[in-house]
């Protein structure tokens, strides 16, 4: 059985339903229309209601967050890099809060390709290295594996990209 994939133009995230493996791929960048925080190290460090979300086919999204958003001094530039072929060069952060610290847990595309200029001067962060991330006020999963870091919510459908056996979906 296919479900549709809802339009939420003017519905609010958590009433949508949503087959990954109907996004395309190319990968699509739209406006998130929710509410997005953070817990790391028992603090918040983000709290916003201006994300982008990247969908891509069998990827639950990927959320895209204000770099301004963020705690001041939360996010430290890395040395690692890595290249996306939709998005761009891609460079990493760390996160730090609290006496905690999370290695690379963030990523950005500072000269993003032209399709994905929107999300310059913003991050994606992995789930899985944080306390808790929610959107609106559902608790997110994290995308299994180490790859990829989307935020899995009660409206997807999967299958999900990331596990064993998926890599050459």
């Amino acid at each position: 059985m296919r479900y549709p994939v809802l339009n939420h133009e003017r519905q609010p995230l958590q009433h949508a339903r949503e087959i990954v493996a109907e996004y395309p791929r190319p990968p699509r960048l739209e406006p998130a229309r929710c509410r997005v925080r953070i817990v790391f190290a028992g603090q918040a460090i983000l709290d916003t209601a201006a994300a982008w979300r990247v969908l891509e086919t069998y990827h639950p999204p990927g959320f895209y967050l204000p770099v301004t958003a963020f705690t001041p001094g939360v996010l430290t530039k890395t040395a690692r890099t890595s290249f996306c072929e939709w998005k761009g060069s891609a460079c990493y952060y760390t996160i730090n809060a609290g006496g905690r610290v999370a290695t690379d847990a963030a990523w950005g595309y500072p000269d993003p390709s032209p399709g994905f200029m929107p999300i310059r001067g913003h991050v994606a962060v992995y789930a899985g290295a944080m306390d808790a991330c929610f959107v609106d006020d559902e608790r997110v999963t994290p995308q299994e594996g180490g790859f990829y870091g989307g935020w899995i919510t009660s409206e997807l459908v999967g299958p999900f990209k990331g596990g064993p056996g998926t890599l050459f979906w």
